[in-house]
């Protein structure tokens, strides 16, 4: 291996991406851009929710009802119904995320001990969304309960009561930016090196100096590695920069070990680099590098636990994503941000991470290989 041949062709890939002034800032700036808007507009935290309020009591209690929802900062009635029909208007409109209608006869049941339902709809068209604003509704009923309770029943209660003391473990405030924001440092690393890794090889074939490469002394691996490095060396310069912008702009906590990081990193790239070696075998042209490069980055995308946990898709479909190189890489960069777990916890998931990035870059390679002869 001549690695002073290795080092002209590094100083040369270098020369060409910089020399583009359209790739400059797409290198280092385009990253963080993307992190601010992901990490800005990615999130399952429910704020503001806003309610219609229908009541057809007009009694101390069912004011106790409006007032119990007003009292929460997540919650913001919004609109205040005189008749049934404007309830399903407003949610068909948009206009509100629920509607509480409190029936006439509330205050009576409330008074005689009996149950006294409350009309609750929640626009369900975002499922996901609709399942958290119901769970926090609940809360608040909880404690219009009790401040009815004690409104009806004065007198002191002597009986005994559950003292639940619950604490969040490495996400005390439930912050879904610090669950996502480790997540995106991730994927954009690997949309950056599976993007510019299969576009270099094409772009040499299509400006007609890969030719020239091929007639020089230079051994087929030579040039695989020679062509690999600078997007190595871009992964880790964008990674650092990434985590910085997390850590300091969105301050999101980093526990873990940064030598873990940087050590399972290359273990990632091996993968990703081999996918897009892998990519430049089989596309003619950049355009069909670029369409290529997205199809994988979708399955990437669903499958890896960045936005939707692995454990509650199918059996078949959790199997399948064990050949997914960045499921492992967020556990490992989660755990460093938030559990600050070391290699005595991770070291599973860099197993699996040597033996995909083992796996796909020898493939990779070998039918490169098989190009250039």
């Amino acid at each position: 291996m001549n690695w002073i041949r290795i080092r002209e062709l590094v100083r040369k890939e270098f020369l060409q991406l910089f020399r583009d002034k359209k790739n400059r800032p797409l290198l280092v700036i385009a990253p963080v851009i993307q992190l601010l808007v992901f990490g800005y507009v990615v999130s399952t935290d429910v704020r503001d929710i806003q309610v219609g309020f229908l009541d057809q009591a007009h009694t101390a209690e069912s004011r106790m009802v409006k007032d119990g929802f007003d009292a929460n900062k997540t919650f913001r009635i919004t609109h205040i119904f005189k008749k049934s029909s404007e309830v399903e208007e407003t949610l068909i409109k948009r206009k509100v995320d629920l509607t509480v209608t409190v029936w006439p006869d509330f205050s009576d049941r409330i008074k005689k001990g009996e149950s006294a339902p409350l009309q609750i709809f929640a626009d369900g068209s975002r499922s996901n969304i609709a399942a958290v604003r119901i769970a926090y509704t609940s809360v608040v009923l909880d404690k219009i309960n009790q401040d009815l309770l004690k409104k009806i029943h004065p007198e002191k209660i002597d009986y005994g009561r559950i003292d639940e003391r619950l604490r969040t473990w490495y996400n005390p405030n439930l912050d879904s930016q610090n669950f996502f924001i480790p997540g995106v440092v991730a994927f954009l690393i690997l949309l950056t090196t599976l993007l510019y890794t299969s576009m270099a090889i094409i772009r040499e074939r299509e400006n007609g100096t890969m030719e020239q490469l091929i007639v020089t002394p230079m051994k087929p691996y030579e040039l695989i590695i020679g062509k690999t490095i600078p997007y190595v060396i871009i992964a880790y310069i964008q990674l650092i920069i990434v985590m910085l912008v997390a850590v300091f702009w969105f301050h999101i906590p980093f526990k873990g070990s940064l030598l873990l990081v940087f050590v399972s990193a290359p273990l990632f790239l091996l993968s990703t680099i081999g996918i897009g070696l892998f990519i430049s075998t089989v596309s003619a042209t950049q355009q069909q590098a670029m369409m290529t490069t997205f199809f994988f980055l979708l399955p990437f995308f669903l499958l890896s636990g960045l936005v939707f946990p692995v454990a509650n898709m199918p059996v078949v479909i959790q199997w399948f994503t064990h050949i997914i190189p960045l499921r492992f890489f967020l556990v490992i960069i989660r755990g460093g941000f938030l559990k600050g777990v070391g290699f005595e916890i991770l070291w599973s998931e860099m197993l699996h991470l040597l033996i995909i990035g083992g796996v796909v870059f020898f493939l990779a390679v070998r039918r490169f290989r098989k190009r250039l002869d």
